[in-house]
C-alpha cells in the first residue's frame, strides 16, 4: 500500500489541464451497452474507477479499447445482464448500468455497489424511478433483482429524496427511459452537468430527450439506439481542487480545458474569502494572497456548492482569518475529514450536519489517513500549506478519481512523492 510524503510550504505556480469528467465519464460507459455496435468517447481519464467500469464492460461480453484517451465500447456481442459483488464492491456509480441494462435485456441482477464511506446512500431513488416504468424490483442476498419482462412504459416519475435530486438515479431512470414505449417525464431530475453530458451522448445514439439541464425532463423512448462518437465534459471537481492548490499556498494556478460555467457556486465563494480569480472561456486563474476572509457555505445539489469539493474547501477554511460554517446537506455524515485536518492543528468542531472552522495561523505537518476520494485530497491539499512533512495513507482512494495526481501538483513546484507505507 502506498502514502504520500508532502513537503509543505512551496508556493504552487502554473498551468495543469482539467482532465475529463469521471462523473460524466462512468455513466456514459455504462450507457453506451444499449446500442448495439461500436461507441467512440474521447477525453477519457486515466483512473481507477474507469478501469473498473471497463472490467465490468467485459465481463458483460463488451470488447473496451483504451487509447490515448479515448475508448472504443465494442456492445454488439454483450451476452450477461448480471453484475456480481466482487466488481462492484469498491464503486458506487456501477450502480449507473442498472438502467441501461435493463433497458437492453429487460432484466438484470446487480450487486448493490460499493464506493467511499461517507454515510448512507441508498438506492431508494433508482428502484421507485425504475418500478414507475413498469420494472418489478426486488432484493436478494444483496443483490438488486429487476425484471421488466412486460416491457418499459413511459410514465410521470417525482425523484426527489430527502436530500434532494439524485444524479446516478435521474441517470438510471433516463437511460431505461429512452427505450420504454411512450413518454416519461422526470421531475426533480438532478441539472448536474454530468447529467446534462449523459443526457447529450443519449441525444447522439438516437434518444429523444427534452429540458436538458432543467429539473424536468421528458423523454419520448425510441425502438433503439445506435453506436456514436462523443467528447466528456471536463472535470469540475478537479478543476476547483487544484484552484485550491494554487490558493491554500498562496500561488498563482491556472486550470485549463475548463468549463468555468460549471463551476459558479464554487468560485462565489472561493472569490468571497478575497481571492482573485480570472476567468476565461476554458480557463480559470487564482492569485492567492496570505490572508482570506473566512465563508459559510452549505452544499447543495447543482448549480448549489458541490458536496464533492466540501473536503477541500474546508482544509482551506483553515487557515482562514475567522469562523467558517459548512452545513453539508447532501451527504450529512461527510465529515470523516474533519478529525483528520485537526492533526494537522485546524480547529474544526461538528454539531450534526454542520462544521464549524476556527481558522489557525498555521498548520503543521501531520500523519493522517485519508477515509474516502475527496477527503484524500483535502489532505493533500492541507499537507501543501503545513509547515514540515505529511505523511498520507490510504490514497489509493485518490486514485479513483484524480488523474496524474501527484504529477500535475509537482509541475506547479510541489514536493510531493509516492512511496510504499510503512505499516
Amino acid at each position: 500500500m502506498d502514502r504520500f510524503v508532502v513537503e509543505g510550504k512551496k508556493v504552487l505556480r502554473g498551468s495543469v489541464p482539467a482532465s475529463g469528467a469521471k462523473n460524466s465519464v462512468l455513466p456514459i460507459l455504462a450507457a453506451s451497452i444499449m446500442a448495439e455496435g461500436t461507441s467512440v468517447i474521447h477525453n477519457i481519464p486515466e483512473l481507477q474507477d474507469v478501469n473498473t467500469m471497463s472490467r465490468i464492460l467485459e465481463y458483460l461480453g463488451a470488447k473496451v479499447r483504451f487509447k490515448n484517451g479515448t475508448v472504443e465500447v465494442d456492445s454488439q456481442n454483450i451476452n450477461r445482464c448480471d453484475a456480481p459483488y466482487e466488481f462492484v464492491k469498491t464503486m458506487r456509480a456501477s450502480i449507473a448500468l442498472l438502467g441501461p441494462m435493463i433497458a437492453r435485456f429487460s432484466r438484470a441482477r446487480f450487486s448493490l455497489p460499493g464506493g467511499c464511506v461517507i454515510g448512507p446512500r441508498p438506492i431508494d431513488l433508482h428502484i421507485r424511478g425504475l418500478q414507475k416504468l413498469g420494472v418489478d424490483i426486488r432484493i436478494e442476498d444483496g443483490y438488486v433483482v429487476a425484471d421488466a419482462g412486460r416491457g418499459l412504459k413511459g410514465n410521470y416519475i417525482f425523484l426527489g429524496g430527502a436530500f434532494g435530486s439524485s444524479v446516478l438515479a435521474t441517470a438510471n431512470v433516463m437511460c431505461a427511459a429512452t427505450l420504454a414505449k411512450g413518454t416519461t417525464v422526470i421531475e426533480f431530475a438532478a441539472c448536474e452537468p454530468e447529467i446534462t453530458d449523459l443526457a447529450n451522448f443519449l441525444v447522439k445514439m438516437g434518444a429523444k430527450i427534452a429540458g436538458i439541464g432543467s429539473p424536468c425532463l421528458t423523454i419520448n423512448g425510441v425502438k433503439k439506439l445506435k453506436a456514436t462518437e462523443y467528447r466528456v465534459i471536463p472535470d469540475r471537481i478537479e478543476t476547483g481542487t487544484f484552484l485550491l492548490a494554487g490558493a491554500i499556498t498562496g500561488g498563482c494556478v491556472t486550470v485549463e480545458k475548463c468549463q468555468p460555467l460549471h463551476l459558479g457556486a464554487f468560485l462565489d465563494k472561493l472569490s468571497e474569502t478575497g481571492i482573485e480569480i480570472i476567468t476565461g472561456r476554458n480557463f480559470i486563474t487564482v492569485k492567492g494572497n496570505k490572508n482570506w476572509k473566512p465563508v459559510d457555505i452549505v452544499t447543495l445539489p447543482y448549480p448549489g456548492f458541490p458536496t464533492d469539493l466540501q473536503a477541500q474547501m474546508m482544509a482551506f477554511l483553515t487557515l482562514a482569518d475567522g469562523v467558517s460554517v459548512i452545513t453539508e446537506k447532501v451527504f450529512p455524515e461527510r465529515f470523516i475529514h474533519a478529525g483528520e485536518l485537526n492533526r494537522f492543528g485546524a480547529s474544526i468542531s461538528l454539531d450534526g450536519s454542520k462544521a464549524i472552522i476556527k481558522g489557525v495561523e498555521k498548520l503543521l505537518g501531520a500523519r493522517v489517513m485519508a477515509s474516502d476520494l475527496r477527503a484524500s485530497a483535502a489532505l493533500v491539499l492541507a499537507g501543501l500549506a503545513a509547515e514540515g512533512t505529511t505523511y498520507i495513507s490510504r490514497i489509493y482512494h485518490l486514485f479513483r478519481g484524480y488523474q496524474k495526481f501527484e504529477e500535475k501538483l509537482k509541475s506547479l513546484g510541489a514536493d510531493i512523492k509516492r512511496e510504499k507505507d510503512i505499516v
